[in-house]
């Protein structure tokens, strides 16, 4: 019989249950001791689903091999770190709505680090972008802080290629699975990152990335530090996402200014506008935080 955290698991590979689902099914029973014993009338009337859909949750529960499926990871060096484990992330537990499950591969002791700082911005900087990150970004790598980010394009790709040069660490959050490496062109970088730091998602690694799960993904990058910085960024776009789920989950923003005639400076402009701490220098970031790593 599966324990609750393999029961955990096993949901996580429910593509029809939601987070909000999976909270009810807690709340219901919190040993998940009789999930597999839900009629799917049972399943539709506690999850609020259409006849349809509780049959096809039934089905996964009946047929995906989790047993199978955990040895295959194991193989693989991938890490099932759901909520109820030691490792998984103090910070990351207590946002509204943190991940049941966490799939990672490479170094779990990056995960309840004190130092954990979120990088984000635009996918495409200009140069002052660039030089600002390495201004900002490199002074704290040598402080010991580690690099949270999302993989993609432009800044984030630029915070995680920084740590490695500065032989620092590095974290990057994926918005699919480990087999579905979006860009495709960071999968060279996904693999440096997976074998001597941290690759992190809330999606099974068969999982292909998705739109949606981009905004999901960026509460979990700013979840798992005190701390965000946003370097270039539209006014609507992931970064400012990322930067206004840090506010709501009570963490410090960064923002480094930018020209008023530059839209890539919009958003880290209105950002401190709305409260976010401007950033010249790396003293900055480490003043605010210097409580938090104490």
């Amino acid at each position: 019989m599966c324990d609750l955290r393999e029961k955990l698991i096993h949901l996580a590979h429910c593509p029809p249950v939601t987070w909000k689902q999976i909270f009810t099914l807690l709340q219901q029973d919190s040993s998940l001791q009789n999930l597999y014993d839900y009629s799917p009338q049972h399943l539709q009337k506690l999850l609020t689903l259409s006849f349809e859909r509780a049959c096809q949750v039934k089905k996964y529960l009946q047929t995906i091999p989790i047993q199978a499926i955990l040895d295959k990871y194991e193989d693989e060096k991938i890490s099932c770190v759901t909520i109820m484990d030691e490792q998984y992330p103090l910070l990351l537990k207590h946002i509204y709505d943190p991940p049941w499950v966490l799939f990672a591969k490479g170094d779990l002791s990056f995960l309840r680090n004190k130092d954990n700082l979120s990088v984000v911005g635009t996918r495409t900087p200009t140069a002052y972008g660039y030089q600002s990150l390495k201004q900002i970004l490199t002074p704290l790598l040598h402080e010991q802080f580690v690099i949270v980010s999302g993989l993609a394009e432009g800044i984030d790709t630029a915070a995680h290629e920084l740590a490695l040069t500065e032989n620092a660490k590095t974290i990057a959050v994926l918005g699919g699975g480990f087999y579905n490496i979006y860009p495709k062109k960071n999968e060279r970088l996904a693999q440096l990152i997976a074998k001597d730091h941290l690759l992190v998602s809330e999606y099974p690694p068969g999982v292909k990335p998705m739109k949606w799960h981009f905004p999901r993904r960026n509460r979990i990058i700013s979840g798992l530090t005190a701390g965000t910085v946003v370097i270039q960024a539209k006014e609507r776009s992931g970064s400012f996402i990322t930067a206004d789920q840090a506010l709501q989950q009570g963490r410090e923003v960064f923002a480094i200014p930018g020209p008023i005639f530059d839209e890539a400076s919009r958003g880290t402009n209105k950002l401190i506008q709305l409260g976010a701490k401007l950033v010249q220098h790396a003293s900055d970031i480490e003043a605010e935080l210097k409580y938090v790593r104490s």
